[in-house]
């Protein structure tokens, strides 16, 4: 089984984006949506970067953003992938020409297939619990079940995950990814360093007893 990577998502301050690389994960979540209380400004965001050590992926999220937004963000900090988690065609997540990952809110057992063909040229698919009203970051998990166990893009794994289930997740679905944000927080877009450490453990952990 390779290597399950591990996302950190809705950093808001630059100690917490250090204390993410320090634990060993691979990415960080930048989240460009003023309705999220992990929102964070350009500015915000281009001293995160800074911050940052070299080979941890930043990965810029946007909910229906402008193009302009987009490309906004593209030239004032250096994403390495975006992550488009409204209700984007394929042709607006592909016209920026760069890396990028579609989120999918997985209410049933064909949305990930159904996904995977609509979204062919996203470098990967981030499954994360349906909402009625959310875009994400709602908390909760979904049926794991309905996640197809051939996959034609990688699969990134989100909703609900904490350092007490996230075991169970990676022994269950074998994701190419694991994203977190709430579960390893102290308050909404605050992270705890305990609580990360504990995440990439739990996750280390799993391969090691596999």
């Amino acid at each position: 089984m390779p290597r399950t990577r591990i996302k950190i998502c809705g950093i808001t301050r630059e100690e917490d984006a250090v204390a993410a690389a320090q634990a060993g994960v691979d990415a960080i979540g930048l989240v460009f949506h003023p309705e999220s209380p992990r929102h964070v400004t350009l500015e915000q965001a281009q001293r995160i970067r800074a911050a940052l050590p070299p080979f941890v992926t930043t990965v810029g999220l946007f909910v229906n953003a402008s193009e302009s937004l987009v490309r906004e963000a593209l030239s004032k900090v250096p994403l390495d992938l975006l992550q488009f988690h409204g209700d984007e065609s394929a042709e607006f997540c592909s016209g920026f020409g760069h890396p990028w990952i579609r989120a999918v809110r997985v209410r049933d057992s064909r949305v990930v297939a159904a996904a995977e063909s609509t979204y062919d040229r996203a470098f990967g698919l981030l499954a994360d619990a349906y909402s009625e009203d959310r875009y994400g970051g709602t908390g909760k998990t979904f049926n794991w079940d309905w996640l197809p166990e051939t996959r034609k893009l990688p699969l990134i794994l989100a909703g609900g995950l904490t350092p007490d289930n996230v075991g169970e997740a990676v022994r269950r679905v074998r994701p190419w990814a694991v994203d977190v944000s709430g579960g390893v927080e102290s308050a909404p877009g605050i992270k705890s360093s305990q609580r990360i450490n504990e995440f990439v453990r739990e996750v280390t952990l799993t391969h090691e007893t596999d």
